[in-house]
């Protein structure tokens, strides 16, 4: 009854099991982009080095992010088409690098674009002053950046801002007043991108320039300690935590990979069907042992009485069933009703 009423709120519960565990979580875990933000980032600034310029730099850009569906591509893209950038097919294979970046070829040089870690630490491109001064400039003020790379060389920086959903903050309120204990947000981006969003959200704790297995260490390290863990994300980089967790939560616009390894899939409402779930989730529980309660109570007084010839059994057995349908007529009324 829970199950379809969650579905009643566009609310899909994949088993019962997750539904309880949503009840008795006391950590939830945030991805940030997507979840705590619409993921609807839009192009800031770009910073061209080297000899290139602002609209090289975009174009290449939004020539290999406009394979992959993932927030800050989405930002370069739609800032190209916007400036009526023309950006045709002229590349190599693209290879999408988890949490990192993408890269491929053109006229046969190596194209590069994605997070520091990737540019600077996997693909070796030297670091200069003025990369330092546009850093520091975006740690400021927030934003998240990508770095373009053409033959090991930088080509340009690219500062891409994404403020938290409308509501977080009350919904991580909520959660708290609710029961949860520890509400933490996990990212791949940067420091500065995810204090901003943590700040404007909330939340005190949280862990920048992650990856995957970090995303996933930290919510199998959190159950070892004992916690009832939600982790609540959307992008094929948090489809690994979702399935460690006790219950996966994915957002209305996941990935497929996320909508089909999370257990639980919110709907368009954004964060707030979190909190949907959890009302319902507890509800669910306090429902099941006011039932049992009254279930075991009324069979034993019932069995009481007959032992002691209070009651033939003939009234015995329909009192019995009485109380059997009066419970199972309850448990189908609406759990959320008085939210409603």
């Amino acid at each position: 009854s829970a199950m379809k009423e969650a579905a009643e709120h566009g609310i899909s519960i994949k088993g019962g099991k997750y539904l309880e565990a949503a009840a008795l979580a006391d950590t939830v875990i945030f991805d940030k982009t997507g979840t705590l933000t619409y993921a609807e980032p839009v192009l800031a600034e770009v910073h061209p080095f080297g000899a290139f310029t602002k609209d090289e730099v975009l174009r290449l850009a939004a020539c290999l992010e406009e394979h992959f569906p993932h927030p800050l591509g989405r930002a370069v893209v739609q800032a190209a088409q916007e400036q009526n950038l023309v950006h045709p097919e002229r590349h190599a294979k693209v290879e999408y690098i988890v949490a990192h970046g993408i890269a491929s070829s053109l006229e046969g040089k190596r194209l590069c674009i994605g997070s520091a870690h990737f540019i600077f630490e996997d693909e070796k491109v030297p670091t200069t002053k003025a990369i330092a001064r546009v850093q520091k400039s975006a740690e400021k003020s927030g934003y998240s950046l990508l770095y373009l790379a053409v033959d090991g060389q930088l080509a340009g920086i690219l500062t891409i801002g994404d403020p938290a959903r409308e509501g977080t903050a009350e919904t991580v309120a909520e959660l708290k007043h609710l029961g949860v204990g520890n509400c933490v947000m996990i990212t791949g981006d940067a420091e500065q991108a995810a204090a901003k969003v943590a700040a404007q959200a909330g939340i005190t704790e949280y862990h920048a320039q992650t990856l995957p297995e970090d995303k996933v260490r930290y919510v199998q390290e959190a159950r070892d300690a004992g916690h009832t863990v939600i982790m609540i994300g959307d992008g094929i980089n948090d489809a690994p935590a979702l399935s460690a967790a006790d219950a996966g939560i994915a957002m209305d616009n996941c990935s497929s990979i996320a909508g089909d390894t999370a257990d639980i899939v919110l709907s368009g409402d954004g964060l707030s069907g979190l909190i949907t779930v959890r009302k319902l989730g507890q509800k669910t529980l306090s429902r099941i042992n006011k039932n049992n309660k009254l279930i075991i109570g009324g069979n034993s007084l019932l069995l009481f009485a007959g032992m002691f010839g209070l009651i033939p059994p003939a009234l015995a057995a329909v009192l019995h069933n009485s109380l059997t349908i009066a419970v199972s007529i309850e448990s189908m009324q609406k759990l959320l009703k008085d939210a409603q």
